[in-house]
């Protein structure tokens, strides 16, 4: 990712002006470098590109019909590629009946997708009773019901666990197995192996690739080859990458991302 985004015109208010806010052009966006706060609930959606929201407790992408749901009083950071098209709204907490104390990814239905269209071409002082109240009133229904997904990253906070995947992070496509940290470490592997699972719910390998998959989404949108990303993300055959990219996102990487061609200089590792 390549630069984080946030709309200022709200960093004044101390409630928002609507109980669900989000006009498409009334809110301007800059690129800003720190964490933050917000009194009230932030869904920000990916018309296109990949989207991301790291918070202390880990890392949420979004890709197109996928939107990220932050709680109010979550500190996080907004991250998108330069191409990567937005719709944020932002929600008081008292109008939506969904509760969580963490983010998490939404599936975007056709339906939810065309009432957030629909939404942002409203005013923003648009009247809470008749067709325009009714109309935010159904949105804030269908957020509270879309299911959730698995496009998140649990981030750890044991140092040792955490030092491992800084290091995986910095460098997702070496090839490390677990042996190779238990020993640098001076643990045993089956103590590292549950520590892993403690701090993470997922397994080393199972953390890895999906490191490995999110790590390769911005290099996909930017036009790399199938073949090339597959191989810099660590995989030791295109088919292997294909199979797993599928497993996690549900289509494959042609179908998220038509610019990426398979065909690429490398075919072995």
């Amino acid at each position: 990712m390549e630069h984080s985004i946030e709309d200022t015109d709200l960093a004044g208010l101390n409630r928002l002006p609507r109980p669900l806010y989000g006009h498409a052009e009334s809110l301007s966006n800059r690129v800003i470098g720190y964490r933050h706060i917000h009194p009230w609930i932030q869904v920000s959606y990916a018309v296109r590109g990949v989207l991301e929201v790291a918070t202390e407790k880990g890392r949420f992408v979004a890709l197109p019909h996928r939107a990220i749901w932050v709680p109010a009083g979550v500190p996080h950071q907004v991250y998108a590629s330069r191409e990567t098209q937005i719709r944020s709204l932002y929600v008081d907490p008292q109008a939506v009946s969904r509760s969580s104390d963490a983010c998490f990814v939404l599936e975007v239905s056709d339906l939810l997708r065309e009432l957030i269209r629909e939404f942002s071409a409203l005013p923003e002082d648009y009247a809470l009773e008749g067709p325009e109240g009714r109309l935010a009133a159904v949105l804030l229904d269908r957020l509270a019901a879309a299911p959730a997904t698995t496009l998140s990253l649990p981030w750890p906070s044991e140092p040792r666990v955490l030092a491992i995947c800084q290091a995986l992070q910095a460098r997702p496509g070496a090839d490390d197995a677990l042996d190779d940290w238990a020993r640098s470490l001076s643990v045993s592997r089956k103590t590292l192996s549950r520590l892993f699972v403690h701090e993470t719910g997922l397994g080393y390998r199972q953390w890895r690739q999906r490191l490995r998959l999110m790590h390769s989404l911005p290099l996909l949108e930017r036009g790399q080859s199938v073949t090339d990303v597959a191989f810099d993300c660590g995989y030791g055959s295109v088919s292997a990458y294909i199979a797993a990219f599928k497993a996690q996102f549900g289509r494959t990487p042609g179908e998220f991302f038509p610019m990426a061609q398979g065909a690429g200089k490398r075919t072995s590792r």
